[in-house]
């Protein structure tokens, strides 16, 4: 394309209000697969000086009507091109009705209106509004809507969307106009629209101020059985957000619909939530533990939008961390407060470690709220909702709970009805708060990248003085060079040399508060030389480095009162000595890890489900991040070496929790999923071992295992120890699921991560498998997208094979779902730790993929990124 034809960044800096403002939008929508009429109505008021151009966002559909004031306007009395249609007018109050036609069926973008299995789907967020009609699709303008769905109601029974239903009218040709109201203003993003024929459960949900709020969940036909989880986790989170943040729901129904084509996980639409099927359907026998957990929280979640995202929403999609780093933090702590604290926490830090770091140190960094980008599809980050997160929970540490909430209060009072920014946010905790000055907390908006934190101490044994000096740097990033000093809490705590909690200044909890380049905390009276364990509890989202000693180490794994943090050291010392065999190859690791493991398991008081972690070696990606130009080969033999010392070291004592925890009839509890989660990290860990009965073990737990949980550890398990077990275990698994898509995705992501030389050619038949299909974003992320996240051995072969293949699946995809395919790229475009022959492979792929004809924008900002940093030169 030239140069001229390239797409153009979008800048924060650049933001302005729209002239002109929405009151209300009134749409019909008469429902057919390749001819589904829209007329918008739409009541505008000019609200600034200014041109009087309307310029309206529109794309993908056919203009068959424009009347301005009950007036049809004519060709020449407005411009219309691919993405705009723009109408000039001296008015100042007005009511423009636009027809259009578009084509639901042939949508594989899955965004604006499309056929999902037989029903009407939306996604809106962020630009799918104008895939619908011709509107001012942006998250400021917000509006009240009327909808009217026209449609057959033997075909479509269920026609929904957002707000309360207030009228059903039955029309000539066996048509029905159902109608729906929604009286809070949102913005186009929030819009929902769905008819089909589904099974439905309902319940009703009693507030906090006595309102009755029906609730309804509709599922594909015959899944109903697997629809009762979701519900009571909706439950649990509309009582948890009254009783943690004083919010209640605002509506008389609250609904959700699961489908399985859906790009996103689930998204919040006022009142009428659309979920990915995976992140609603769940029973024991199809679903894991991790997808009971993931259910709740991600129902959670699109719950606690309703007011931070849909009553109170963002000014521009600059600041979508205003609304998904909130939010996100919101059903940490829902997951959190019902369950295992430390055990979500650790998962959480997984996020940060494995994915978040990688993300600032390659083409896409960028900060929370982000200073530019071409496609706002790509906002959609682990920096933007994981980062986000991590901030939010940094702010309620420095001002604590009841001072959070104060803030969150005068928030809400403030903004209710509004679009702000995140600014806007942290104005309403300052104020709230006026003890603390969070003018330098607020540089984590707009500053991109890990900083590194290194901590030196000393301590002064005549004086019983002990100094701990701190120092951070943030390194350059590829959207910015120069980094400014953060304010970085570091939880601290202090345990004498025999493992006691030791008080410095009457407490061993400290937060050293690190806000300079570099910084000296002293405390006096220290009576001997204390073990200090650092950034407890992951309590800011940097890299943190202190050298300890093995014995320090062991020590403090052994002494941690915090779970996670005892986790935390656990993986220090597992990366040190892998390191060490990296660059060793006869590296003999110490025997001491094993007696520090063992006593960890040994100890009555250890959380199983914590336990379970330590039994997990570090993962390939977060083990890349401790190098620069990384030799890929010698890092998974060093894992691999290390994986097996433990299994073999740790033998006898893993077949004894094996034993100990033997499964039980399923239920799904804390105490009864740390015990399969305790056994099934054993049984893992076993299957790197010598030891020839575990084969034994493995197919006893496939074979008479009643739940996914179980099966799918055994599988894994199996996919280690022995390939004719897994290949005999796996065609048994195929023959029991085939036909069900949810779990067949586990199997296809089984299929994929298998380190087996053959994988490549066996993702190529598995193309042709009844239960997979491109357009399925579900099917595609399961089977290409865990190949090069899951499998890096295969993915990083040194002969380029493993690239190509992703470059291959991405030049299809771009013409099917630019979407899915700019997540999927990821892993290609996160290489600036590899080594050169291996980057050299990887430009000449994304070279191709950049000369692709057609390129999306949501593949050319990233390809593009990649090529000018990472891989320039």
């Amino acid at each position: 394309m030239s140069n001229s034809s390239l797409p153009s960044a979008q800048y924060l800096k650049d933001y302005q209000a729209p002239v002109f403002g929405v009151d209300t939008i009134e749409l019909t929508v008469f429902l057919d697969d390749h001819k589904t009429k829209v007329i918008s109505k739409v009541r505008y008021l000019k609200q600034l000086e200014g041109e009087q151009v309307l310029r309206l966002n529109g794309e993908q559909q056919t203009l068959l009507e424009v009347k301005l004031a009950g007036v049809t306007l004519n060709a020449e009395q407005y411009q219309l091109t691919d993405e705009e249609l723009v109408i000039t007018t001296h008015l100042s109050e007005f009511e423009l009705e636009i027809t259009t036609e578009i084509d639901p069926a042939n949508n594989s973008s899955l965004e604006g209106l499309y056929k999902s299995g037989g029903a009407f789907c939306t996604q809106c967020e962020a630009q799918g509004f104008r895939k619908i009609t011709y509107y001012l699709d942006r998250p400021d303008v917000l509006a009240k809507y009327t909808t009217h769905i026209i449609g057959n109601k033997s075909i479509y029974p269920h026609m929904l969307s957002n707000g309360n239903k207030i009228e059903e009218v039955a029309l000539d040709d066996g048509l029905t106009k159902v109608t729906w109201q929604d009286p809070y203003p949102k913005p186009s993003y929030l819009f929902a629209l769905v008819a089909g024929d589904f099974d439905v459960l309902e319940d009703n949900f009693t507030t906090a101020s006595g309102r009755k709020v029906d609730l309804a969940l509709f599922v594909d036909k015959g899944n109903l059985s697997r629809a009762p989880f979701a519900m009571e986790s909706l439950k649990k989170s509309m009582a948890w957000d009254e009783s943690r943040f004083g919010l209640e729901y605002d509506l008389d129904i609250y609904m959700i619909v699961a489908v399985d084509f859906f790009n996103m996980g689930a998204m919040e639409n006022k009142g009428l939530n659309v979920f990915n099927s995976k992140c609603v359907l769940a029973d024991s026998k199809s679903a894991t533990d991790a997808d009971y957990l993931m259910i709740e929280s991600i129902v959670g979640h699109e719950y606690f939008h309703n007011w931070t995202g849909n009553r109170i929403t963002c000014r521009d999609w600059f600041q979508l961390s205003l609304k998904e780093g909130l939010t996100v933090f919101r059903d940490q702590e829902f997951s959190m407060d019902l369950g295992s604290r430390a055990h979500n926490r650790i998962e959480q830090v997984k996020v940060m470690r494995s994915h978040q770091f990688a993300e600032d140190a390659g083409p896409m960094s960028h900060p929370i709220r982000p200073e530019s980008v071409i496609e706002m599809n790509n906002f959609y980050t682990v920096t933007v909702y994981d980062k986000g997160a991590e901030v939010i929970r940094m702010l309620h540490s420095i001002l604590g709970e009841q001072g959070f909430q104060a803030g969150m209060k005068l928030y809400v009072e403030r903004h209710d009805g509004h679009a702000v920014t995140c600014d806007d946010f942290v104005a309403a905790m300052q104020d709230a708060n006026t003890e603390h000055d969070l003018t330098l907390f607020k540089l984590w908006y707009s500053q991109s990248g890990t900083p590194n934190v290194n901590a030196n101490m000393h301590y002064d044994k005549a004086n019983k003085k002990l100094t701990i000096k701190l120092s951070q740097v943030t390194a350059p990033t590829a959207d910015q060079v120069d980094k400014k000093a953060l304010h970085i809490p570091v939880n601290t705590a202090f345990f004498d040399q025999s493992g006691q909690p030791m008080n410095l200044g009457g407490q061993y909890q400290h937060v050293l508060n690190l806000t300079a380049n570099e910084q000296t905390f002293e405390f006096e009276s220290v009576e001997e030389q204390p073990l200090v364990s650092f950034l407890r509890d992951f309590s800011a989202p940097v890299q943190f480095s202190f050298d300890y000693s093995d014995e320090e180490l062991t020590k403090l794994i052994i002494a941690e009162t915090s779970d996670y943090t005892r986790w935390e050291l656990a993986q220090q010392l597992y990366i040190k000595h892998i390191k060490l065999a990296v660059s060793n190859n006869d590296y003999v690791f110490p025997t001491a890890i094993l007696t520090c493991i063992e006593q960890v398991i040994g100890k009555d008081s250890a959380d199983p489900q914590i336990t379970a972690e330590l039994l997990k070696v570090p993962g390939f990606s977060t083990l890349l991040a401790e190098y620069k130009h990384a030799d890929v080969d010698a890092i998974l033999a060093a894992q691999d070496k290390f994986t097996r010392f433990l299994a073999n070291g740790l033998a006898n004592k893993l077949t004894k929790v094996i034993a100990e925890n033997a499964p039980s009839e399923y239920i799904f509890n804390a105490t009864a999923m740390a015990k399969r989660a305790f056994r099934n990290a054993a049984l893992n860990l076993l299957s790197y071992s010598d030891d020839k009965q575990v084969a034994d073990l493995i197919s006893n737990q496939y074979y008479h295992s009643d739940n996914m949980t179980d099966s799918l550890a055994a599988l894994k398990a199996g996919s280690t120890k022995d390939d004719s077990l897994f290949k005999t275990l796996m065609a048994d698994f195929e023959n029991k699921w085939t036909g069900d898509p949810l779990v067949m995705d586990k199997w296809l992501a089984l299929c994929a991560s298998h380190e087996h030389q053959d994988v490549l050619a066996n993702i190529l038949e598995l193309e042709s498998h009844r239960d997979f299909t491109l357009d399925n974003p579900n099917r595609v992320r399961a089977l290409y997208g865990n190949f090069a996240m899951n499998n890096p051995a295969q993915f990083h072969r040194k002969d380029g094979a493993g690239y190509r293949f992703l470059t291959d699946k991405l030049i299809q995809l771009n013409e099917i779902n630019p979407q899915v395919a700019a997540r999927l790229i990821t892993p290609l475009i996160q290489v600036g730790n590899l080594d050169g022959a291996r980057k050299l492979v990887v430009k000449k792929e994304l070279t191709r993929l950049n000369n692709t004809p057609n390129l999306s924008k949501d593949l050319f900002e990233k390809v593009t990124k990649c090529l000018e940093t990472t891989l320039a030169g």
